[in-house]
């Protein structure tokens, strides 16, 4: 398949990340959402695009995103209209309604993963696995921590922050700066609503916090059993994981991405095993990869149904 290339009109990194996030409309059908319990008495809401394959694919989405987001929609009716049925979840607080437990969502809750791939293997034979930003990250890691499920047939990743520090400190860089604005008026609203009903959140930190280290200092890394945030980037970093996947797995980070940090482009020297592919494209922002004049389709969703379609 052809690299990716932008359109002319798309002619900046944040241009080509802003541009699918803010003006991006897909039209497909509505989902069926169902709601399925997690162990710890929580729950997990899904969007399933069924047509009776026996074949699905699992979408993760990314920071603070959803199963609504162009990106999800858009990989979803790609891969429905190749005859897949197709499932993408909602992490623990993304789905518009705040979760019952102190714990929300994570770069390395694989555990939520893991329930929603036990959920779909009663029923699919084959299943495949896309992930965007932390949705990929969350995606590698389920693979290369322990055996995945004998379903897991292939995986694909999207902008990844493979190492969670490195792109962290990116992030903080002074041009992102509206990102990460956005990202922490998202976070602290949820954190704010599971206050109102779990006293057990102390939010004392929450109006001092200003980056999103200093949230996954107060927040992220105590409230999941992490000592702090250093602590939760090094222990959830798919970087550390990637060596111990076993299924055919892609990793598409473009190389203008303004989300990650030099560690997400590993060398040719990086210890991986030769089921693993790395594609650094010169162009596409952080999930974009738009193109015009495709039936709808973005070049991501067209090399990831070329990746997983293929022997």
């Amino acid at each position: 398949m052809l690299p990716y290339t932008p359109p002319r009109l798309l002619f900046n990194r944040h241009i080509e990340t802003i541009y699918p996030a803010l003006l991006r409309s897909v039209g497909f059908k509505a989902p069926e959402r169902e709601r399925i319990l997690t162990p710890d008495d929580d729950f997990l809401d899904l969007d399933i695009y069924q047509q009776g394959s026996s074949r699905c694919v699992i979408i993760s989405h990314g920071l603070e995103g959803n199963s609504s987001r162009a990106y999800v929609v858009g990989m979803a009716k790609a891969f429905y209209s190749a005859g897949f049925d197709v499932l993408a979840w909602n992490y623990r607080g993304c789905s518009g309604e705040i979760n019952r437990q102190l714990r929300f969502y994570h770069s390395g809750a694989t555990d939520d993963l893991k329930t929603v791939i036990e959920f779909s293997s009663k029923k699919y034979a084959e299943i495949s696995l896309v992930g965007f930003s932390l949705g990929g990250n969350l995606t590698l890691k389920y693979l290369g921590e322990n055996k995945p499920h004998p379903a897991i047939r292939k995986a694909v990743a999207f902008s990844v922050p493979l190492n969670l520090h490195s792109s962290c400190l990116q992030m903080s860089s002074p041009g992102n700066r509206m990102y990460v604005l956005r990202f922490l008026s998202s976070l602290k609203k949820k954190v704010k609503e599971k206050a109102a009903v779990r006293e057990d959140l102390n939010i004392d930190n929450l109006d001092s916090v200003k980056s999103l280290i200093e949230f996954d200092d107060y927040f992220t890394g105590p409230i999941h059993g992490f000592k702090d945030a250093i602590d939760y980037y090094q222990k959830c970093s798919s970087i550390y994981f990637i060596k111990n996947i076993s299924v055919p797995t892609l990793i598409v980070n473009a190389l203008n991405d303004p989300f990650l940090g030099p560690d997400c482009f590993p060398g040719l020297t990086f210890d991986r095993p030769g089921n693993i592919a790395f594609e650094f494209p010169a162009h596409g922002g952080h999930v974009g990869f738009a193109l015009f004049n495709q039936n709808g389709l973005y070049w991501s969703e067209m090399r990831a149904l070329s990746f997983i379609n293929s022997e």
